[in-house]
């Protein structure tokens, strides 16, 4: 394994996507995100709140400013483990080059980092929600994660293992893939049961939420996509996992 080619090629695929979504949530998520605070703002300001527009104005620019720089940040922070994750699994992914692989991969973790937890905890604007249940809608959003990402993991071994041992037998690929899916679709449907909703009733449009959804699983699919069509393809050209030959003389 050429070592830093390997964590060359991982972070940066990581920026790349990271900026990528900083840039699209610009344009795409922060206006609902304004909408969605004008509304709550107006209703403050109608229930007799002093409210100073000039100086949520000037918190909103900075959100803003910073959202590419911590968008970047999230990014090379996932593609670091996405990474470590396709240098263990890439003999086993389907695929016919490493870019094919690594999509796989990112549609993987797509579904099990992302879209999986929104079925159950489904994304709001910021300013939906009351304050002081944030830590606890929080915990239970990361705590589903964890699930879903710890099973992905633990059966993606699993399923690597039963492949090694049925490397020569074919007939039983179908099989392999079977049993992880089944025991992860048990899983996470027990785990849908047993967690608390969000305890949080929303109180605005629901055409506006639905939108903001969306379009923040748009920039989420748009993030993992790109990380992986940029990792795989510098995989393909610089070939990291290839160990360099010394010659004899």
């Amino acid at each position: 394994m050429k070592t830093l080619i390997f964590i060359a090629i991982t972070l940066f695929s990581g920026a790349i996507a990271g900026t990528l979504l900083g840039l699209i949530n610009q344009v795409v998520v922060e206006p609902l995100i304004d909408k969605a605070i004008a509304i709550q703002t107006q209703r403050a300001i109608d229930a007799g709140e002093n409210i100073d527009p000039v100086q949520q104005l000037h918190y909103r620019m900075w959100q803003k400013g910073g959202e590419v720089v911590a968008s970047a940040i999230y990014g090379i922070s996932l593609s670091a483990l996405f990474g470590i994750v396709f240098v263990y699994s890439r003999n086993s992914l389907p695929g016919s080059n490493n870019k094919k692989k690594a999509m796989v991969l990112t549609g993987i973790m797509f579904v099990a980092l992302f879209l999986i937890p929104t079925l159950k905890y489904p994304a709001n604007p910021p300013a939906v929600g009351s304050p002081d249940t944030i830590y606890y809608r929080e915990s239970l959003y990361v705590g589903f994660i964890a699930i879903s990402g710890f099973s992905s993991l633990a059966l993606a071994l699993l399923y690597t293992k039963k492949l090694a041992k049925n490397i020569n037998r074919p007939s039983k690929s179908k099989e392999n893939i079977a049993i992880p899916v089944l025991l992860y679709l048990v899983i996470m449907g027990s785990a849908y049961l047993l967690f608390p909703p969000n305890p949080d009733k929303i109180t605005i449009s629901m055409d506006l939420i639905m939108t903001f959804r969306v379009a923040g699983a748009f920039s989420i699919g748009i993030f993992w996509a790109s990380m992986g069509i940029t990792l795989g393809s510098f995989w393909d050209k610089l070939k990291p996992h290839e160990t360099s030959k010394i010659a004899s003389v």
